[in-house]
């Protein structure tokens, strides 16, 4: 049972999401809470905390109306008896940030995903819902590949590869295929570069990841 954050941090096999969700929620609080010049490692680690393998947004359906979607985020762990799912999602940027074809927002791939607790300003507890995302940054200004139509992606440098972010930002869910993987001989073996299908709608997202 996972019920605060120190108790987060412990169950992070990975170093470097450790020390990103570390930092990264850290941040967060600061700015958001009613301590925002000073919270100590102790306060910070019983910070109530909650883990949720997958969130509902507001999508955009063919028609312009408004569906509820679930984007999963199970890590390591099976979804309702199956495979493991983390889904890509599209994540608003800040306005200067347009990316081409992209219209300002970025495929990140969900990673853990959790719900904190926060007093604020006024004395009143709020809930917050962070996520740790692998992001990407578009190749050739996000402009879309004259043959496929597509964008591309790559994997972001090591210093902002993994984030922390509210999941407010979440705009729709996003179909990623992999066009260039490390090989598991000389690398690592994960994947590196990715092509955005920006030509699929919610009904066949759904046949592919369900």
């Amino acid at each position: 049972m996972i019920k605060d954050f120190r108790a987060l941090l412990d169950n992070t096999q990975d170093a470097t999401h450790r020390t990103v969700i570390y930092s990264g929620t850290r941040e967060f609080s600061k700015h958001k809470s009613c301590n925002k010049t000073y919270m100590s490692d102790e306060q910070l680690h019983a910070m109530e905390l909650c883990i949720h393998h997958g969130i509902k947004v507001q999508v955009e359906g063919l028609e312009g109306e408004c569906i509820s979607q679930m984007c999963r985020c199970t890590g390591s762990q099976s979804w309702r008896g199956g495979d493991r799912r983390n889904d890509w999602v599209c994540v608003k940027q800040r306005p200067e940030r347009c990316h081409g074809a992209l219209n300002g927002r970025l495929p990140w791939l969900l990673q853990p995903l959790f719900k904190i607790t926060l007093q604020n300003e006024d004395g009143a507890f709020v809930e917050y819902w962070l996520a740790l995302a692998l992001t990407t940054i578009p190749e050739n200004s996000a402009n879309l590949d004259p043959v496929s139509k597509f964008v591309q992606l790559r994997k972001a440098p090591a210093a902002v590869a993994l984030q922390v972010f509210s999941v407010g930002n979440i705009v729709s869910c996003a179909h990623v295929i992999t066009e260039i993987a490390t090989s598991s001989k000389t690398g690592d073996g994960r994947n590196e570069r990715w092509i955005v299908n920006s030509h699929i709608d919610l009904a066949t997202w759904n046949d592919v990841y369900n």
